[in-house]
């Protein structure tokens, strides 16, 4: 098949190339910038790269019509919470009109194409009950997970009055390898990060709250089993499905480092949008024949293994 990935040189897209590759799959990535361009260039000579930003309308719909793909996975956009506080309507541009716009041209182009939607367990808010799963009510406390949200609302109306064949994917706290370790960015791969370079690893409340966490090559088996098996208009959640502790977490990160963990007060920002713990039921996608294979401290190695093989500082 002729996949197109937009933001394919980020962390899950050039993770999942990596995979996709592995089945002869025909690749096209487009990417706003090549500041990540370290993270595909061992398969460069295999994929066609398009710089694009998806705010060009314009551009984008000459590149869909160029090479009119079988599926397009759409990563592309602005992932920090508190940066859409920051440029909010840069937010609507990369993350809802992006979206809007790739549907609104696959309904103009009348072209069968699979449209794959990436989205984040930050949609959902603070749940009301535990574990969450795809019926759970939606209530986000930030900016990025209300243009998210409505992305994903895009994909169900145009599947529902235009047939469009779309399916959406929600992640939960992801990590590994190639992913950017900013605390703005992902706070598992900072933390990581931060026990790597052994400096103190910052936690708040003590730690006493939870997440699911999940390995990047566990997402894009999650991602490829929805590509190739998902119901059309359907949405599914990627995620391990098990509590971490996140003052085990930093047990865990003082055992295998020479970082200490010090537990510090939560931030106002961070008090007023923080989901609090957080786990889903994954059972809808292992219903597809997927299932997580790596645990915490194989993934936590791999991680580590890798900032030392890239010689990260």
């Amino acid at each position: 098949m002729k996949i197109l990935i937009t933001g394919g040189m980020g962390f899950v897209g050039s993770n999942l190339i990596d995979l996709l590759l592995q089945e002869k799959h025909k690749i096209i990535v487009l990417t706003k910038s090549y500041s990540k361009k370290k993270n595909i260039s061992h398969i460069q000579a295999k994929i066609k790269v398009e710089k694009v930003d998806v705010t060009n309308h314009r551009k984008l719909s000459n590149i869909i019509e160029l090479h009119k793909p079988d599926v397009i996975i759409h990563l592309a956009g602005i992932t920090s919470h508190s940066k859409s506080f920051e440029k909010p309507f840069d937010d609507i541009d990369q993350n809802t009109k992006s979206t809007l716009f790739i549907l609104e041209k696959l309904k103009q182009m009348n072209r069968k194409c699979r449209f794959v939607l990436g989205s984040s367990f930050i949609v959902v808010g603070k749940p009301d009950k535990l574990p969450v799963d795809e019926k759970t009510p939606c209530w986000p406390t930030t900016l990025y997970g209300t243009n998210r949200l409505a992305s994903e609302h895009y994909c169900k109306i145009y599947h529902e009055v235009y047939g469009l064949d779309t399916v959406i994917f929600r992640i939960t706290n992801s990590f590994g390898p190639r992913e950017q370790v900013l605390s703005t960015k992902n706070a598992v791969n900072f933390l990581i990060h931060e026990a790597f370079k052994g400096n103190k690893l910052t936690i708040f409340k003590n730690g006493k709250f939870f997440r699911d966490l999940i390995y990047i090559s566990d997402v894009v088996f999650g991602i490829k089993t929805i590509m190739n098996k998902g119901k059309s208009g359907d949405l599914y959640w990627i995620s391990s499905g098990r509590k971490i502790w996140f003052y085990e977490l930093g047990k865990l990160l003082e055992k295998l480092t020479d970082a200490k963990v010090k537990f510090v007060k939560t931030p106002n920002y961070t008090k007023k949008v923080d989901v609090g713990n957080f786990v889903v039921n994954n059972s809808k996608l292992r219903s597809l024949g997927w299932k997580p294979k790596v645990n915490l401290v194989q993934g936590i190695k791999e991680t580590l293994e890798y900032f030392k093989s890239q010689k990260i500082s």
